[in-house]
């Protein structure tokens, strides 16, 4: 870790970068940082994650902490953005070689995946289960304050349960020791993005109008927690969180159905799963931090609690891992939230084809389910930065506890 001093920017409070220099940075994300580092309510300094590159406003794999306000895009666009994982009893070899109809067992696994949940724009067609938006119904009176924002609730009915696009995915993975793990990656989905843009939008009228000392080419317009605007936020925001909870709770239920089946049914062995790991990484919470009650933005970060388990993803048939937590507080008790990216997505698509990424996939061994494969250089490892490389600059962040190679994905 290398800290900026307030010194050489005339930064209000310093920056903390779990890199080995600043050379390591791009300078936009570094200037995001600064811009952070001189808010007048930023609590004690600005931490970056290993996995710390360019965002909207403020850097993704950025954590700070606040007083008394809240910013929505130091949230972010995909609020409860995160990961969940379930380990099997099953070990790779004992389903590796089997050839079904659909080609190889995990070839079917990763096709039927992708047939039954829809991803990328894709949604169900009839309403589904939903306990989160059914309670927000119940409290519509507070809700309705907000009235551009009602259609995401019933709208959330036909994405419950569905995967997205992007860096979004489904994975199947084999651990150190050959037993199988089943990953996935999403978020809020469209609802998300509608409470960050109609929130900060807010934000930034109300201060212009407050003639805030904050630029607004900051992009890190503002909320005071006590407002009814603040209060609104809060309230959305979590309502988004336990969505996007749920959301994943759910493919991974419909997920674990479809491996059982075809595993019990071509391999012969009883598929029994273990305890589910199901966290955030685009999130702000009330904290205590130093001695004072902060609102603590992780953007693109985990929350690593000392002895918290969680997940950390790698790229597309690269390494993933899980981890516990250090609990250190210089980071506010936060680690990366993945590998981060190396190059952007269009960056991504002008460095690397489209038949390098899928041999590169093949040689790996890593079956790929995607109905479109013309944009999957987006997403492919050599846009990453190495996981493992970052899981080294974070050694006092977090314990590696569980080591997963990709075996199959299933992509928006």
């Amino acid at each position: 870790m290398f800290v900026i001093s307030n010194d050489k920017y005339e930064t209000r409070v310093p920056v903390r970068v779990w890199l080995e220099s600043e050379e390591k940075m791009e300078e936009s994300c570094l200037m995001q940082a600064v811009h952070l580092a001189k808010l007048p309510f930023v609590y004690r300094w600005v931490s970056l994650m290993p996995d710390t590159h360019t965002g909207k406003g403020m850097p993704i794999g950025g954590v700070i902490a606040t007083k008394d306000v809240i910013i929505p895009n130091a949230v972010g666009s995909d609020i409860g953005c995160g990961m969940i994982f379930v380990p099997m009893n099953v070990r790779l070899e004992e389903i590796q070689g089997i050839v079904t109809g659909n080609g190889s067992l995990i070839q079917l696994l990763v096709g039927d995946i992708l047939r039954n949940i829809p991803v990328g724009v894709n949604r169900y067609k009839t309403k589904q289960e939903s306990e989160v938006l059914d309670a927000a119904k119940e409290q519509m009176e507070f809700y309705e304050r907000n009235r551009e924002l009602l259609p995401l609730l019933e709208d959330g009915y036909y994405q419950t349960g569905t995967l997205g696009g992007g860096n979004h995915f489904i994975e199947l993975q084999v651990d150190e020791q050959g037993f199988l793990g089943l990953m996935i990656h999403s978020g809020s989905r469209h609802m998300g993005k509608a409470i960050c843009d109609y929130f900060h939008k807010k934000a930034r009228e109300l201060n212009e109008r407050w003639y805030s000392q904050v630029p607004d080419e900051y992009r890190l317009a503002f909320l005071p927690v006590d407002t009814e605007e603040g209060k609104q936020y809060i309230a959305w925001m979590n309502l988004a969180l336990a969505y996007a909870y749920e959301n994943r709770a759910r493919m991974m239920e419909h997920t674990m159905g479809l491996v059982a089946k075809h595993v019990e049914k071509y391999a012969g062995v009883k598929v029994t799963y273990g305890e589910v790991i199901n966290c955030h990484h685009n999130y702000a919470a009330i904290e205590h931090h130093y001695g004072e009650n902060v609102w603590v933005h992780r953007k693109g970060a985990t929350r690593a609690r000392a002895g918290e388990i969680a997940v950390i993803p790698g790229a597309m048939g690269s390494y993933s891992y899980v981890v516990e937590g250090l609990g250190n507080p210089e980071s506010f008790c936060s680690s990366s939230h993945g590998a981060g990216r190396a190059y952007s997505r269009k960056g991504a698509m002008e460095a690397f084809s489209t038949e390098q990424v899928i041999l590169d996939l093949r040689e790996q061994q890593v079956v790929l389910g995607k109905q479109k494969k013309n944009d999957v250089a987006e997403e492919c490892r050599f846009a990453y930065k190495d996981i493992d490389m970052v899981m080294e600059q974070q050694k006092d962040l977090v314990r590696p506890v569980k080591k997963l190679r990709t075996v199959g994905v299933v992509k928006g």
